[in-house]
């Protein structure tokens, strides 16, 4: 199920609801449903004809955690700083 949302994703750019939505400052999230009920995202963002997924969890909260948006926040700024 994953691997299918990431395929549409990846094939697809851009797309909204319900499979990605904007988190702001350039990073999104994707929203994938996985067997017995339990819920996946990745974080990403779209560069340069690439497709960056810098964090992915399962979801065990109706809100993504600041923790996780943090830390795809920090990857972002690592990988601008070193893909420059």
């Amino acid at each position: 199920m994953l691997g299918r949302d990431l395929q549409r994703l990846e094939y697809g750019w851009p797309v909204g609801m319900p499979l990605a939505r904007s988190l702001g400052e350039g990073l999104h999230e994707l929203r994938s449903n996985l067997r017995g009920s339990r819920t996946a995202r990745v974080i990403f963002w779209v560069g340069e004809r690439r497709l960056v997924l810098p964090h992915a969890f399962l979801k065990k909260t109706r809100k993504t955690s600041k923790e996780d948006l943090e830390l795809a926040r920090f990857r972002k700024r690592l990988w601008t700083v070193t893909d420059a």
